[in-house]
């Protein structure tokens, strides 16, 4: 994976905050500009493409809607990186191809740092400091699911092999 640069954001940040609910019936790529404009007016607008968001605990808090993830997706964050996920965002986000890594250690990243992480090894390394930390590994059938695009591009390749 290519090196990114960090966003930081704090605790317990809610699928509103990613996806407003006023904007819920608006094309993604309209939802996707107000993606996290409450705690960072800036952010859609500058995320790059490979960039990183890191965060602290419980990201992902709220409700099930999965426009939260594919915000964040469409923006071309290349993972969110944090010590916990609401069980439903990370869920959403391997089914919508977003990486999820678990790092207890997030406070070592900085904005601004630039990272490459190494999902299958569970390690992250922070070009800027030249430090490596761990993180959980993604187990092999959740990266070929992102490989793949998330779960229904994976799906269909499956099925495609099969013929059927």
């Amino acid at each position: 994976m290519p090196y990114g640069k960090v966003w930081v954001f704090g605790e317990n940040v809610d699928t509103d905050q990613l996806a407003p609910g006023a904007l819920m019936k608006s094309p993604l790529e309209e939802l996707a500009q107000h993606c996290l404009k409450g705690l960072r007016p800036e952010f859609a607008a500058e995320v790059e493409a490979g960039d990183f968001l890191v965060a602290g605990k419980n990201f992902g808090m709220g409700s099930s809607r999965e426009q939260a993830a594919q915000a964040l997706v469409h923006l071309g964050v290349a993972a969110v990186i944090a010590p916990s996920f609401a069980g439903i965002f990370q869920r959403n986000a391997y089914n919508l191809g977003l990486l999820v890594l678990e790092c207890p250690e997030v406070s070592r990243f900085q904005e601004g740092n630039r990272l490459e992480v190494q999902p299958r090894a569970g390690q992250i390394r922070n070009h800027t400091t030249e430090e490596t930390v761990r993180c959980v590994p993604v187990p092999e059938f959740l990266m070929a699911m992102l490989e793949d695009g998330g779960l229904v591009p994976h799906l269909a390749r499956k099925l495609n092999q099969k013929g059927t």
